[in-house]
Protein backbone atom coordinates (compact mmCIF):
# COMPACT_ATOMS: atom_id res chain seq x y z
CA UNK A 1 0.00 0.00 0.00
CA UNK A 2 1.65 3.47 -1.13
CA UNK A 3 2.02 5.85 1.84
CA UNK A 4 0.15 9.39 0.04
CA UNK A 5 0.42 12.76 1.16
CA UNK A 6 -3.32 12.27 2.24
CA UNK A 7 -2.71 9.05 4.27
CA UNK A 8 0.60 10.75 5.59
CA UNK A 9 -1.39 13.48 6.97
CA UNK A 10 -4.52 12.07 7.77
CA UNK A 11 -2.20 9.17 10.12
CA UNK A 12 -1.50 12.45 12.42
CA UNK A 13 -5.03 12.66 13.48
CA UNK A 14 -5.54 8.43 14.35
CA UNK A 15 -6.63 8.10 17.80
CA UNK A 16 -6.83 12.05 18.74
CA UNK A 17 -9.56 14.14 19.42
CA UNK A 18 -10.23 16.88 16.83
CA UNK A 19 -13.13 19.61 16.13
CA UNK A 20 -14.92 19.41 12.88
CA UNK A 21 -17.01 21.71 10.86
CA UNK A 22 -19.74 19.61 9.59
CA UNK A 23 -20.44 21.44 5.98
CA UNK A 24 -22.79 18.55 4.49
CA UNK A 25 -24.30 17.66 7.41
CA UNK A 26 -26.94 14.43 7.19
CA UNK A 27 -29.79 14.14 4.69
CA UNK A 28 -28.24 17.31 2.78
CA UNK A 29 -27.80 16.91 -1.28
CA UNK A 30 -24.05 16.73 -2.32
CA UNK A 31 -23.66 19.87 -4.83
CA UNK A 32 -22.55 18.44 -7.82
CA UNK A 33 -23.05 14.87 -7.15
CA UNK A 34 -26.54 13.22 -7.12
CA UNK A 35 -26.91 11.98 -4.12
CA UNK A 36 -27.83 12.49 -0.31
CA UNK A 37 -25.22 12.79 2.77
CA UNK A 38 -26.13 9.78 5.03
CA UNK A 39 -23.92 10.90 7.63
CA UNK A 40 -22.36 13.94 8.72
CA UNK A 41 -19.35 15.10 6.22
CA UNK A 42 -17.28 18.18 6.71
CA UNK A 43 -13.51 18.93 7.58
CA UNK A 44 -10.65 19.79 10.33
CA UNK A 45 -10.57 23.17 10.15
CA UNK A 46 -7.29 24.99 9.74
CA UNK A 47 -5.95 22.22 7.99
CA UNK A 48 -4.98 21.41 4.67
CA UNK A 49 -4.89 17.95 2.18
CA UNK A 50 -3.38 17.30 -1.03
CA UNK A 51 -6.58 18.81 -2.51
CA UNK A 52 -5.95 22.34 -1.54
CA UNK A 53 -8.98 21.78 0.82
CA UNK A 54 -9.48 21.06 4.12
CA UNK A 55 -8.57 17.16 5.17
CA UNK A 56 -11.97 15.85 5.19
CA UNK A 57 -14.00 13.84 7.96
CA UNK A 58 -17.01 11.63 8.23
CA UNK A 59 -18.71 11.97 12.09
CA UNK A 60 -20.40 9.22 12.41
CA UNK A 61 -22.92 7.57 15.32
CA UNK A 62 -25.38 10.72 15.28
CA UNK A 63 -28.55 10.27 13.79
CA UNK A 64 -29.13 13.64 13.27
CA UNK A 65 -27.84 17.00 11.55
CA UNK A 66 -25.07 18.84 13.22
CA UNK A 67 -22.77 22.31 11.96
CA UNK A 68 -19.93 21.37 14.77
CA UNK A 69 -18.57 18.37 16.41
CA UNK A 70 -16.13 17.52 18.50
CA UNK A 71 -15.07 13.44 18.62
CA UNK A 72 -12.53 10.77 18.42
CA UNK A 73 -10.26 9.79 14.96
CA UNK A 74 -11.03 6.21 15.42
CA UNK A 75 -10.30 5.24 11.21
CA UNK A 76 -9.15 6.25 8.08
CA UNK A 77 -10.62 5.49 5.05
CA UNK A 78 -7.76 5.23 3.04
CA UNK A 79 -8.69 5.31 -0.81
CA UNK A 80 -6.57 3.57 -3.42
CA UNK A 81 -7.71 4.91 -6.66
CA UNK A 82 -7.46 8.80 -5.22
CA UNK A 83 -5.53 10.77 -2.75
CA UNK A 84 -8.42 12.03 -0.97
CA UNK A 85 -8.20 10.06 2.26
CA UNK A 86 -11.00 10.76 4.99
CA UNK A 87 -11.26 11.06 8.92
CA UNK A 88 -13.58 8.87 10.55
CA UNK A 89 -14.62 10.73 14.12
CA UNK A 90 -17.20 8.98 16.41
CA UNK A 91 -18.51 11.02 19.51
CA UNK A 92 -17.25 10.24 23.09
CA UNK A 93 -18.44 6.70 24.11
CA UNK A 94 -18.41 5.17 20.52
CA UNK A 95 -15.12 4.46 19.70
CA UNK A 96 -15.88 0.60 19.91
CA UNK A 97 -17.48 1.04 16.27
CA UNK A 98 -16.41 -1.98 14.00
CA UNK A 99 -15.29 -1.64 10.12
CA UNK A 100 -18.15 -3.21 8.87
CA UNK A 101 -20.58 -0.68 10.93
CA UNK A 102 -18.05 2.37 9.35
CA UNK A 103 -18.18 0.76 5.52
CA UNK A 104 -22.04 0.94 6.06
CA UNK A 105 -22.14 4.67 7.20
CA UNK A 106 -19.87 5.59 4.22
CA UNK A 107 -21.13 3.59 1.59
CA UNK A 108 -23.14 6.47 0.14
CA UNK A 109 -19.77 8.32 -0.79
CA UNK A 110 -17.48 5.39 -0.84
CA UNK A 111 -18.68 3.07 -3.15
CA UNK A 112 -17.13 4.51 -6.49
CA UNK A 113 -14.07 4.20 -4.91
CA UNK A 114 -11.83 1.14 -4.01
CA UNK A 115 -10.79 1.88 -0.05
CA UNK A 116 -9.30 -0.01 3.10
CA UNK A 117 -10.40 0.88 6.87
CA UNK A 118 -7.04 1.86 8.60
CA UNK A 119 -6.58 1.73 12.61
CA UNK A 120 -4.20 2.29 14.98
Amino acid sequence: MKNSKSLKLARKYLGKTVKLVIDRPLGSKHPKHDFVYQANYGYVPDTQAPDGEEIDAYFLSIDKPVKKARGKCIAIIHRLNDDDDKLVVVPAGEENMMDEEIAKAVHFQEQWFEYRILRE
